[in-house]
């Protein structure tokens, strides 16, 4: 059986024998017996120093009378009432030393085993619901990791000498001519024009290019500057205040607007609108492609646009999926998980995996919640 099973199966069982021990004696009777045996130590720490010794009349009868009144109110059927009494009838004496306190708490000690009951139990409830939250996230654990190595079977069963460039071409020539054609859009478009456009395919989620700056986008919208190329704003962010008075209205709005967002404006490309390799699964392919489609048409030609169809078509193959899966399988298994792949130990790991969810999965469910 597994740690984090054991833990619960040994976690359950001290719950279920320290509730059996409290319903033995009974719940509520404990509880007031509790009650009882804090407030007759409560008087006794509260009272040790003033009803002791001579002269302390008036705190040894208010002692002696709150005693009294804790003694007189034990029922019938209450744990070690005989040891509640006897208790009382030992501290009514005349005059009480700190010794006689010291003897009242240990003729007590019995009422406190019989009450610690309460604690045992309330302690391995509370442990016992640290056992299932420890279950559970191993549990969570193990479903990565199964999912992790059955993932790795999957790439290991891939047929790694497949003829992946039959994806792999259309897929790298469409992502070279759109590079291009964003790069030649951005040198020489309005930097008004380019950044519109990025900031239009916020409409199209698959399209993960970051929105422009706020303050950017209003400035090249506002502004004369903002018919400059990019590469002509941030060569104007670079001068001094002085040589750029003589080419832009405003300096400090410009400094503003684009001397803070040089890193946006220089990583600025066209990556959001590549397939990249390994491509993505058949069934997403197609809707990647159509939001694609839509923003390529700001900027590129037809050329482009008729390359970016030719990948679209790639989806339609029969092979596709066991292409993609060689592909897949070339990028991203290490020299270490072929390995392991090849010698059994991946399938030796999804067992002991497997097992042990089993084994969580069934003590969870066996021994159900508080």
């Amino acid at each position: 059986m597994t740690d984090a099973a054991q833990q619960l199966h040994e976690a359950a069982t001290q719950r279920r024998q320290a509730r059996e021990r409290v319903e033995a004696i009974g719940e509520a009777q404990l509880r007031r017996c509790r009650e009882l045996y804090r407030e007759f130590h409560d008087l006794l720490d509260r009272y040790e120093d003033t009803a002791t010794g001579s002269g302390n009349f008036q705190a040894y009868t208010e002692f002696e009378g709150r005693v009294a009144n804790l003694a007189e109110d034990l029922d019938d059927d209450l744990p070690e009432k005989e040891t509640f009494e006897a208790v009382d009838d030992y501290l009514q004496q005349r005059r009480l030393s700190e010794s006689d306190f010291e003897t009242a708490r240990r003729k007590l000690d019995p009422v406190g085993d019989v009450v610690g009951r309460l604690d045992e139990w309330e302690d391995s409830r509370e442990q016992y619901r640290e056992a299932r939250r420890d279950a559970r996230k191993r549990l969570g654990e193990l479903e990565d990791r199964i999912d992790e190595l059955e993932r790795l079977q999957r790439m290991g069963d891939a047929d790694l000498d497949a003829p992946v460039e039959h994806l792999r071409e259309p897929i790298v020539t469409y992502d070279e001519r759109v590079q291009e054609a964003f790069s030649e859009f951005r040198s020489s478009a309005s930097a008004r024009e380019v950044l519109s456009a990025v900031a239009r395919a916020d409409a199209y989620p698959l399209v993960d290019f970051q929105s422009p700056p706020e303050d950017l986008l209003g400035y090249v919208q506002r502004y004369e500057a903002g018919t400059e190329p990019i590469p002509k704003l941030l060569e104007y962010a670079d001068y001094s205040a002085s040589k750029l008075d003589h080419y832009v209205d405003d300096t400090a709005a410009l400094k503003r607007a684009v001397g803070t967002r040089r890193t946006y404006l220089r990583t600025l490309d066209a990556d959001p609108l590549t397939i990249g390799w390994p491509p993505p699964p058949a069934d997403h392919l197609p809707w990647l492609v159509q939001e694609f489609r839509s923003v390529l048409s700001t900027f590129a030609g037809e050329d482009v646009v008729e390359k970016l169809r030719a990948v679209r078509a790639l989806a339609r193959r029969e092979d596709y999926e066991r292409l993609r899966e060689s592909a897949l399988a070339r990028a991203e298994l290490a020299e270490d998980e072929r390995e392991r792949l090849a010698s059994g130990a991946v399938e030796d790991e999804l067992q002991d995996a497997r097992e042990e969810k089993a084994d969580i999965e069934d003590a969870l469910a066996e021994h159900g919640s508080l």
